[in-house]
């Protein structure tokens, strides 16, 4: 049955399926909080600078962000309680004497200057315009005591924060009396801060405005993540990630940039060819173009020949005909437009100054470009694009020599250059060469698929089945589909059985397809028995019709389920994938038999072993530009990472994944998940959570039931560390439920059941807990899983511990901490002496709970595991709370510091610690330190219990302070 293409351009008709969206629907979660996120780092720099005193200068370019920090910073400010102070000048009105007085001081009233001296009033309602008579050059000193003056009473009553916006067009004599304020401030709760238009990259200029000492911080440019998360909060846009490389490039990370240029796309009313140029909006093509108008025409030409080169050199110009090109660089240099880089490179000072001259080029200027750097350029790639530009038509020697560029850049690790160069072969292969066509375009999708650019390859992929075309093409064309979902592959469920139909009979396009149902199994079914059936079915096929390169990813996933179902055979079937000859492409892949080869490792223990795989790993996917497969390298080795107690590099490599997610439109389930494990490890416990929540929600939306027990352990490990035991054993009996469900047989797989056991020896379910211990123990001891069995220890003592038996708990402890210390897991160990210790505590034995205690803190401190070194040190002040009789429950707030009892007073009113850190001026982590101290001081568990205590203080002694 013939499947014909629909006003759409998807696949109507013939139990076909529309084509998804342009963009995968998840690509783009949390769009909303991801320009504000990459402020982060810079509000909280200026937070902690200005609530120990000082002054904050923003710097950068117009339209970066400035103004939008000065608002997140007036408002938080204004919210604690501070008189915000704030004027925003322009460069027409620098002239103006006093104006940016005036407008700083236009919402104080007159009551504020009659607590003035008289000669002083006088003289600062003059320069303020409320008193005839201008402010005389004799009055200069009268009027900068009496601005003094005010701001000292204006003081008296709150802090006040001065806010500046363009600072570099405040007046003069406003400047001066600024400074002069500044100077003499002393201890006044006096703050400034100010944001100055800096177009260079250098340290911006330092300002007087405010009180010493002055923290100038650059403003820096967006990431395309960002400027993607842009365009979709502020006007819907949703790209493909080719034309959302173009708008960064454009803009230069600038977010003002960028949206003029997204507004102009959205108005062109059609979508964009990647190769096109971008259309220019007036407002900057205005811009940009009188600058360049300035240029001589032979300057002009030269230029254009730049911006249509990949790598514009002076020599490259001069061998394109543009003889006097050095003559030309340099006065362009001159007017500012051009800047010299290495060796005799030619780069834009601004990147739409060569969009701009480029599109606004007559036709025939660019095509004569374009052909003069064909014959000019030695790389094939670059040649065979502009061989493309200047020959329209069907032509084969250009489809030939286009599709061999193709591959050279396949070749070099380029796959979404090769996806463009496919593409424009399959364009110019001749009509009477269908077959030829179909297979240079479903080429391209399979690069664009690798490249991560999985709109591009749908639409590829629906063209041709659009076509009809040959069953292996259709098929071909299917597994594309399927596999531009991604981890969402309950989405495309009903492209299985049209796939299956098409492929009926033939044993080698059958193999691809059982191999892909068997993750489908896995992921959407939640089966892992009933992914290894179609995992075993799929490599019989492939070995039967010869194919290679799919028998060993079926074998690859045979052994995964048989590693997780605790199979005999996993290790033979393991083997067996690793068995010459292989596959470079699968060897490579993230869903090959060297990456399912590190977990092997990692279940016997040998976490170098398992490293020294991945970095290999991840050395030859960056080498290839397989996207995906590094992402999941890198989300891999931060795991690894966090094992060995490196928990500064497992950070850093998290975020690097996340990163990677985000800019290239993967799911980032898997990326989210890494950053909470590392964060929990060695960052912040709050990011800790909204990142595992994250990535839970991320598995919920893809129907992902391979990931979501990983994320639901996350979500529990997380709370378990911060004392929420309840909300700890819901998350985790869900993921045991999940497990068993998918017939986890080898339980050292994802190592949840210590953390589980523990939370439900926490929540007093010690007799569950002991089930759990007892069923996983013996599993993990018949297959040898030391490491496992090591950490059940731990979790067994919190058992004895929750019974009552103390002493014998601690017995435990010990032996489990010393077996620990023979095992690559250091922060296990930790956990375990901190938890002898706190049993020590409770048993009243402080002498002997500080050995295990120092013991924990030199291992946290080594592995910079900074949330559980706080824990540690929450344990050393409950020791160095004096010994005496039960406090009665009034006196309980009686025993903390006073930043103590103020969080917990918050805590009582339901404030977040994002909340109280705003309020008190102080960070997250020192709340949640101060909270860590509260709970072991109070002796309780949760924050209802804090706020109980807090209330019942209030009432018998009157608010904390």
């Amino acid at each position: 049955m013939r499947v014909a293409s629909g006003p759409t351009g998807g696949i109507t008709g013939g139990g076909g399926i529309p084509p998804p969206p342009v963009e995968h629907r998840h690509a783009h979660r949390g769009r909303r909080t991801q320009a504000v996120v990459r402020m982060n780092p810079l509000l909280v720099r200026a937070r902690a600078h200005l609530g120990k005193g000082g002054s904050v200068l923003l710097a950068g370019p117009a339209g970066i962000g400035k103004s939008t920090l000065l608002s997140v910073l007036t408002t938080e400010f204004a919210g604690a309680g501070h008189e915000v102070l704030r004027c925003s000048p322009s460069e027409t009105e620098r002239h103006l004497p006093f104006l940016g007085l005036i407008d700083l001081l236009a919402e104080t009233g007159d009551e504020v200057l009659r607590i003035l001296p008289a000669h002083e009033r006088t003289v600062l309602e003059s320069a303020l315009l409320r008193r005839n008579g201008p402010a005389g050059e004799r009055d200069g000193l009268s009027l900068r005591v009496a601005v003094l003056s005010a701001f000292r009473v204006l003081c008296e009553s709150r802090p006040v924060l001065i806010v500046i916006d363009d600072a570099q067009w405040l007046d003069d004599p406003s400047a001066e009396l600024l400074a002069f304020v500044a100077r003499r401030a002393g201890d006044l709760p006096l703050n400034a801060v100010a944001a100055v238009r800096a177009e260079t990259t250098g340290p911006p200029a330092q300002g007087a405005f405010g009180p010493p000492p002055l923290l100038s911080l650059r403003v820096p440019p967006m990431t395309a993540a960002e400027i993607s998360a842009l365009l979709g909060d502020h006007i819907g846009l949703d790209l493909p990630r080719p034309v959302l490389a173009k708008i960064h490039e454009a803009s230069g990370g600038n977010p003002f940039f960028a949206l003029e240029l997204g507004r102009a796309l959205c108005e062109s009313g059609e979508p964009l060819d990647p190769a096109a140029p971008l259309p220019v909006p007036g407002s900057l093509r205005t811009l940009m173009l009188g600058r360049l108008r300035a240029l001589s025409p032979g300057a002009q030409q030269t230029l254009l020949t730049a911006s249509a080169a990949a790598r514009p050199t002076i020599r490259l110009l001069e061998a394109t005909g543009r003889e006097q090109a050095a003559g030309d660089v340099a006065e362009a240099e001159r007017d500012g437009i051009v800047q010299a880089g290495t060796g005799d490179a030619v780069r834009f000072t601004h990147p739409l100054l060569s969009a701009v001259l480029y599109a606004e080029s007559p036709v025939e200027n660019r095509l004569r470009a374009h052909t003069a750097l064909a014959d000019a350029v030695n790389d094939p790639v670059e040649r065979a694009r502009h061989l493309a530009l200047v020959t329209p038509e069907r032509d084969a020697q250009v489809a030939a020599t286009l599709s061999e560029a193709a591959t050279a850049a396949r070749r070099r690790g380029a796959p979404a250059t090769a996806a463009r160069l496919g593409q424009l072969a399959a364009d110019r292969t001749p009509a009477g060469d269908p077959s030829g066509e179909a297979d240079r375009r479903l080429t391209a999708a399979e690069d664009a698929v690798a490249a991560c650019e999985f709109a591009l390859a749908r639409r590829i992929a629906h063209d041709v089945l659009a076509c009809a075309g040959t069953p292996a093409e259709r098929v071909r064309a299917w597994i594309i589909v399927i596999d531009s979902c991604g981890q969402a592959l309950a989405e495309v469920d009903d492209v299985f059985s049209l796939a299956l139909t098409d492929a009926s009979g033939d044993p080698g396009l059958l193999a691809q397809l059982h191999y892909r149902l068997a993750w489908r199994a896995w992921m959407v079914k939640g089966s892992a028995p009933d992914a290894h059936t179609q995992a075993a079915r799929s490599a019989a096929l492939a070995a039967q019709a010869g194919d290679r390169r799919t028998e060993l990813l079926a074998l690859t996933k045979q052994a995964h389920t048989e590693l997780y179902l605790g199979h005999p055979d996993a290790e033979r079937t393991l083997a067996r994938a690793l068995a010459e000859p292989q596959d470079p492409r699968v060897v490579f892949d993230h869903n090959g038999p060297a990456y399912l080869k590190h977990r092997h490792h990692l279940l016997q223990d040998r976490l170098e072993d398992a490293r020294t795989e991945l970095r290999a790993l991840t050395y030859a996917v960056r080498q290839r530009g397989a996207v995906e497969s590094l992402c999941m390298c890198l989300h891999s080795l931060a795991q690894v990472e966090v094992h060995r107690g490196r928990c500064a590099r497992a950070l850093d490599l998290a975020r690097q994944c996340l990163r990677l997610a985000e800019d290239s439109g993967l799911s980032q389930g898997p990326a989210w998940y890494a950053v909470a494990l590392a964060e929990a490890a060695g960052g912040c416990p709050d990011r800790a959570l909204a990142a595992a929540e994250r990535a839970q929600r991320h598995s919920e939306d893809d129907s992902d039931l391979l990931f979501l027990p990983r994320t639901l352990h996350a979500v529990g490990h997380v709370r378990l560390m911060r004392g929420e035991t309840v909300q700890a054993a819901m998350a985790l009996r869900l993921v045991r439920r999940l497990e068993t469900g998918q017939g986890l047989g080898d339980p050292a797989i994802r190592r949840w059941q210590p953390d589980l056991a523990e939370a439900l020896a926490g929540t007093g379910c010690a007799d569950e807990a002991a089930e759990l211990i007892e069923h996983t123990r013996a599993q993990a001891a018949a297959l040898g899983r030391r490491g496992l069995l090591a950490t059940l220890d731990r979790a067994s003592a919190l058992v004895t511990q929750a019974r009552g038996d103390l002493d014998v708990a601690a017995a435990e402890l010990e032996r489990a901490a010393g077996t620990l210390a023979g095992l690559p897991y250091p922060l296990e160990e930790g956990r375990t002496l901190l938890a002898l210790g706190r049993i020590r505590i409770r048993a009243a034995d402080t002498e002997g709970a500080r050995a295990p205690l120092q013991q924990a803190r030199r291992i946290f401190a080594r592995a910079e595991a900074r949330p559980w070194l706080s824990l540690v040190d929450a344990e050393f002040d409950w020791l160095d709370v004096p010994s005496g009789a039960p406090v009665a429950e009034t006196d309980l707030l009686g025993t903390l510091s006073g930043v103590e009892r103020r969080v917990a007073a918050l805590v009582a009113e339901g404030a977040t610690n994002r909340e109280i850190a705003s309020r008190l001026f102080v960070s997250v982590k020192t709340v949640e330190a101060a909270l860590t101290r509260t709970f072991r001081k109070l002796g309780v568990r949760s924050r209802v219990d804090v706020a109980r205590i807090a209330v019942v203080w209030r009432e018998a002694t009157g608010p904390a302070d």
